[in-house]
């Protein structure tokens, strides 16, 4: 018999259950789709692309190992499928079940009405602890669990190819019509080179992990940097989780165990907010707080929003947090948060706009995370403390030598340290606002208090208590302490947990 396998966010052959059961199953037909539509999106971008392109590489090198190479074909994906099964004879397709975007949703319910019609059965396996048609999060962490610590499954010794099938080459972003995205300091895909960041996360950088995460000039060696292989699945999710638990019992010493603590932490929260998308797709263009929807200007005002996405407001550790993101693809938790607060805040600028920059901004783009995460930092969730980030503070705690701020905003080398945060009150400053350095767009503190007002009225809302308890019900895990933040509205000191963390 001949089955096919669609690869989609799952680009490994390692601890691949669909890959496995239809290597098991007859001959095989590995099959990637670039779409054009998927990459018409709004958050599509070429370093996304880059990215995965690499990665196609090495798998197609790994299958063509094990004698059945990638076939890559470009186009919708119900016409590719449907063409591949006529003309090859198979009646059975295999892939991981998508936490994807609102798009791929759709997709795979046109897939799915494609292959009823066709007599062709498509079975979806899940690939991570997200769990599909789940009425309530009652019992989820416990089963979440349960998936990560499970047998991983190995991949096949070889696989017996479909024949006479050209594999096709590798489409470049052009091909997909998509706009320039340079990208200088952007990580490369591959299995490989996922292996050599989670070895060396958790043999050498991962040490300092816990006190290192929070700023960007030291989070970009400590954090693990696997967040983009975890989004695009060039390794598993679960051999991840397995492989710092194998270190945890190596019983390491120094910082090591709180380091290898708060990353288990942080995967658990990955598998968490990947459940809200899966639970509710529409969190991408829908507040989950309804009257948060008209909270903000649909339409933002244009020039904050242009201003905001160059790194040009005026707030300088803003700034070359949104000038690095561009350069590199990648940010570190802390710093993602602020950027999105300071957008939805401070600049008042609705979350679906800035959200879907930010989406192709990070290499990382994983969007069971991101949408969720861009509500919960834009206040209109119900369920999070309302958190606005004072980006001049942020500066000081996390940049106090201004090294990080002068790299990527040059413009402010005159500035003496005192007032590199705060140029405005340098003064010098009017040979250099407004010229080499534009003026502040708001002012930081009156900003704040103007969007912690409006938000807060929301809240008092006589509505909001019963629509928070139907949130609650279907997003909140009730009963698991790792995932306490996401259920409580009042404003409360907790872990950084709550925070942004798409990074790991």
């Amino acid at each position: 018999m001949n089955v096919l396998v669609w690869f989609k966010r799952d680009l490994r052959l390692h601890d691949h259950p669909a890959l496995a059961l239809a290597a098991a199953s007859g001959a095989v037909l590995p099959v990637y789709i670039a779409e054009p539509d998927l990459w018409r999106q709004p958050d599509a971008a070429a370093r996304h692309w880059a990215f995965i392109a690499e990665s196609l590489a090495d798998l197609r090198a790994e299958l063509g190992a094990l004698g059945a190479p990638l076939v890559v074909r470009m186009g919708d994906a119900v016409e590719v499928l449907d063409r591949l099964c006529r003309q090859h004879h198979i009646a059975r397709i295999f892939s991981h079940e998508e936490t994807g975007n609102l798009w791929t949703y759709a997709r795979d319910r046109r897939v799915g009405a494609w292959a009823r019609q066709a007599g062709v059965a498509w079975h979806e396996l899940p690939q991570q602890g997200v769990i599909r048609r789940l009425p309530h999060r009652d019992g989820w962490a416990r089963r979440r669990d349960g998936f990560v610590t499970a047998a991983q499954v190995a991949a096949p010794l070889a696989i017996t190819p479909v024949a006479g099938v050209e594999p096709g080459a590798i489409p470049t972003a052009r091909a997909l019509r998509l706009p320039d995205d340079p990208c200088a300091h952007r990580q490369h895909g591959g299995r490989a080179q996922g292996l050599i960041l989670l070895d060396s996360f958790l043999s050498q950088r991962g040490e300092g992990y816990r006190a290192a995460m929070s700023s960007p000039v030291t989070g970009e060696r400590a954090c693990s940097r696997l967040s983009a292989h975890l989004a695009f699945g060039t390794l598993s999710s679960r051999e991840v989780v397995q492989t710092a638990t194998l270190r945890a019992a190596e019983r390491p010493g120094g910082r090591w165990p709180g380091a290898i603590a708060s990353f288990q932490s942080r995967m658990a929260w990955r598998d968490h907010f990947m459940q809200k998308l899966e639970s509710e797709p529409a969190i991408e263009i829908r507040a989950l707080h309804r009257a948060a929807d008209s909270l903000r200007p649909r339409e933002p005002d244009a020039l904050r929003l242009a201003a905001w996405q160059a790194g040009e407001t005026g707030m300088p550790f803003l700034d070359a947090c949104m000038r690095y993101l561009r350069a590199t693809g990648w940010l570190n938790f802390r710093m993602r948060s602020m950027v999105m607060a300071v957008a939805s805040y401070h600049l008042w600028l609705d979350w679906r706009a800035t959200g879907a920059i930010l989406a192709r901004r990070f290499t990382d783009y994983e969007p069971g995370i991101h949408w969720p995460q861009v509500q919960m930092q834009s206040g209109v969730t119900g369920i999070n403390t309302i958190r606005i980030y004072n980006p001049v503070k942020q500066g000081h705690d996390q940049d106090p030598t201004g090294a990080f701020t002068r790299r990527w905003v040059p413009e402010l080398a005159t500035v003496p340290d005192a007032f590199l945060q705060e140029p405005w009150k340098w003064p010098g400053a009017r040979g250099l606002l407004g010229r080499l350095y534009p003026e502040p767009i708001v002012d930081v503190a009156a900003a704040a208090r103007a969007a912690r007002d409006a938000c807060w009225g929301l809240r008092r809302d006589r509505s909001h208590t019963t629509e928070i308890a139907e949130v609650i019900e279907r997003h909140a895990s009730r009963s698991d302490p790792r995932f306490v933040n996401d259920r409580n509205p009042r404003p409360r000191r907790r872990p950084d947990t709550a925070q942004m963390s798409l990074d790991l």
